[in-house]
């Protein structure tokens, strides 16, 4: 038997709200982009990211911070076709993949505004 993923982990991050004026597309670009699960309120929906360790809402009550404040980095297993749908559901690369250790990093703005990173 497996084990669902869990937020209940301590120390680890399990909660964000991410800044979005317009909280459907935004919620629509990040189940496009990178598979989370969109539930709840149209005008403020919920989520659970990809790996099922973090939670979450998108407010439209908070500001875009752009490239100021914490960076969230989401990860992908093949950066080039994560970034096509990046693209494809709305999102802007602003850095592309570059080497960093051993992985490959790029910088984004999802449709919102924010700045992320895979």
């Amino acid at each position: 038997m497996s084990e669902e993923p869990s937020v209940f982990r301590p120390g680890a991050v399990s909660y964000l709200r991410l800044p979005a004026p317009d909280a459907a597309r935004l919620a629509d670009f990040y189940r496009g982009a990178f598979g989370w699960i969109i539930r709840g309120d149209p005008g403020e929906p919920a989520f659970t990211d990809g790996s099922g360790h973090v939670i979450g809402h998108f407010s439209p009550d908070l500001p875009v911070g752009g490239d100021a404040g914490v960076r969230p980095y989401i990860y992908v297993e093949r950066i080039d076709e994560s970034l096509a749908q990046v693209t494809a559901h709305g999102g802007k690369v602003t850095v592309p993949p570059y080497a960093e250790g051993d992985l490959w990093v790029a910088l984004l703005r999802d449709p919102a505004g924010n700045t992320i990173g895979v």
